[in-house]
């Protein structure tokens, strides 16, 4: 998951996302995703951005393009379907995929690449839904805008909610992720990795309280990055494949297979992340499909080789380690790669945490100034300032995930599940409001229904960690119906 919370855009200007080259204003102040329509405002206010995928920078130009929207002018988009699908990139991947295949292999053995091929081929479908909601209603606020549009502020309510609360437990996970790698090369085992993550945490905290940010082109490094550790670790260990490693190929059942696909939602969330790019791109009728397939096609091979690596060269070993890229250039190179696979990974967590952060905190402004929050969380929701309580919030909570795990010792897999939860609840959300607002039986319709029986079944397979979203959803549609009520006094 890259699924970094883009900044809000507000009344005052346009705010630069996190991680952001610039603001993206195809029409005044916007950014990406998120609940479009404030919850309770008096007067129409700008769309506040989800918990995406970090890594999303704004289009080349798109600071001109603000200047020149403000101004009353024609908008024309600038970007091409390789420069889409650049981005798109950098919207999915994300630092899960360094911990998962480990994850996932524990819970299935080799019949976790199943899980990784079943996620890929649902993919597809869901990406091309949101491709086609873009196209159809280019909006800064994404998901949230498709709700609101089909289903009123309270659906936006609920996907703002269910985004800025699936930040917590998810900052835990990634921070365990990055201390994983760190434990793998000093020891210390599991102490280790959870010292390492709160350093990770309170860094990323006292950056963002500080008003510090990741730039677009260091945010364009850290994916490059990724990328480079995924495809050296593959082509180092490949060599030292073995069949027997795929036997038994369903150690703990076909049945498993479900659960494991339930963890890997965590590194294929983010094909929302083309809801807000749509205005931008030069030709969208042409070159959106083009960049949404050619994204799809190549985060599937590059997580599949991953997996397959994982699987066919550590065996067994693969479910009893927290860094199995690292484990994967040792086998190449020799025991001295570890070190330098935990460094990359470290620096990865440390990129995406901070994005995560920072738009998390933004949002959660942005919905406490638009009524869905309480208005205490709203300093902060004005461009150039710090959303320190916002920050606060966040930090909090995501320090008490991981208290609550190392307590509990019961690793991430909890936290993950979580956040997909969260995550794969947006989904149909989305998914539904896809149905409403494409035009029906036509063929984008047909696809948001394929779309739909594959979230159907992710919701099936979430079991009890489905409580957490019903929670919070609960909680958004009570507050906002005691937020209208205390707002609109009854008649006397």
């Amino acid at each position: 998951m890259t699924v970094r919370p883009p900044d809000p855009a507000v009344p005052s200007g346009p705010v630069v996302p996190a991680g952001s080259a610039g603001p993206v204003a195809p029409s005044g102040p916007v950014v990406p995703s998120g609940p479009a329509a404030p919850v309770g405002a008096a007067v129409p206010a700008a769309p506040v951005g989800p918990a995406v995928p970090s890594g999303s920078v704004a289009p080349a130009g798109s600071a001109e393009r603000a200047e020149h929207a403000g101004s009353g002018g024609p908008v024309r988009g600038r970007l091409t379907a390789v420069q889409g699908t650049a981005m798109y990139l950098g919207a999915v991947l994300g630092t899960g995929v360094i911990a998962l295949p480990a994850l996932a292999a524990e819970v299935a053995g080799p019949a976790s690449l199943l899980a990784w091929l079943a996620l890929v081929v649902l993919s597809a479908p869901l990406a091309a839904t949101f491709a086609a909601l873009g196209a159809r209603h280019p909006d800064a606020g994404g998901v949230s805008t498709h709700a609101r549009l089909a289903f009123g502020e309270r659906a936006a309510a609920v996907v703002g909610w269910c985004f800025y609360l699936a930040i917590p437990p998810g900052a835990a996970a990634a921070a365990l992720f990055g201390g994983g790698y760190a434990a793998a090369t000093l020891g210390g085992g599991d102490a280790t990795a959870a010292v390492t993550a709160a350093v990770l945490m309170g860094v990323v905290t006292v950056a963002n309280a500080l008003g510090l940010r990741v730039t677009g082109r260091l945010q364009v490094t850290l994916a490059v990055l990724l990328v480079m550790l995924l495809l050296s670790s593959v082509a180092l260990s490949l060599p030292h494949a073995r069949v027997d490693n795929l036997q038994p190929f369903a150690p703990h059942g076909w049945a498993a297979i479900g659960p494991a696909a339930l963890l890997l939602v965590w590194s294929f969330a983010g094909w929302e992340a083309v809801t807000y790019l749509a205005a931008e791109f030069r030709r969208p009728a042409r070159d959106l499909p083009r960049a949404t397939g050619a994204a799809v096609v190549l985060v599937g091979v590059l997580y599949l080789s991953v997996a397959f690596a994982v699987v066919a060269v550590l065996g067994p070993a693969a479910a009893r380690t927290d860094a199995p890229l690292g484990e994967l250039m040792a086998t190449g190179l020799g025991g001295g790669a570890r070190t330098l696979a935990a460094v990359a990974a470290l620096l990865l967590t440390l990129g995406t945490m901070n994005a995560y952060y920072a738009g998390a905190a933004k949002l959660g402004a942005a919905l406490g100034r638009d009524g869905a929050l309480p208005a205490w969380l709203a300093q902060g929701s004005t461009a150039g300032e710090a959303p320190r309580r916002s920050l606060t919030a966040v930090s909090g909570l995501a320090f008490a995930a991981l208290l609550a795990v190392v307590l509990a010792d019961v690793g991430t897999r909890p936290l993950v599940l979580l956040t997909t939860g969260s995550f794969v609840t947006v989904y149909a959300v989305g998914v539904a409001a896809a149905l409403r607002l494409l035009p029906r039986w036509s063929k984008p319709h047909l696809t948001a229904l394929t779309a739909l029986i594959g979230v159907i079944l992710l919701l099936a397979m979430s079991g009890a960690y489905l409580i957490w979203p019903l929670l919070v959803t609960v909680g958004a549609l009570l507050y906002h119906h005691l937020h209208r009520r205390h707002r609109d006094p009854a008649p006397m």
